[in-house]
């Protein structure tokens, strides 16, 4: 029966899993809008999400240390899927003059996007939960 029920939810659950992974991805691009030499990343959500049902092992997003001076990680990085879904560079659209490719429009746009599918898988996830408690309640 608990097998039946968490199975009922493992996409929704998957799907914010790898919504809040890129909304973090997003915002440190935006964080690093300045930085010298950064390149700004993406997640494929399609190709992470179906890796992620279909079992293919995760891998760890690790910071790229450009500085002796930055703070290392305890090792417990977000998990995205595996291969061609992880963090993947974003095409560049504008060359700048310090090597950055963040494009602030492009960010936002994507932040907001992201969060109003987080939102919209949140409500989803509510709303079957709901359809599960009633049902079970008879």
């Amino acid at each position: 029966m608990i097998s039946k029920l968490d199975d009922a939810i493992r996409f929704q659950q998957t799907a914010l899993k790898i919504r809040g992974q890129r909304q973090e991805i997003i915002a440190a691009n935006i964080a690093n809008a300045d930085t010298p030499n950064y390149k700004a990343r993406d997640i494929d959500f399609g190709a992470a999400l179906n890796n992620a049902l279909s079992g293919i092992a995760t891998q760890a997003i690790e910071p790229t240390k450009t500085s002796p001076q930055h703070l290392s990680t305890d090792g417990t990085g977000s998990t995205v899927g595996a291969g061609s879904s992880g963090p993947q560079y974003r095409k560049v659209l504008q060359n700048s003059v310090n090597g950055n490719t963040v494009d602030m429009d492009v960010e936002r746009n994507q932040f907001m996007g992201n969060a109003i599918r987080y939102e919209a898988s949140l409500t989803a996830v509510n709303d079957q939960l709901k359809r599960i408690i009633a049902a079970l309640q008879g």
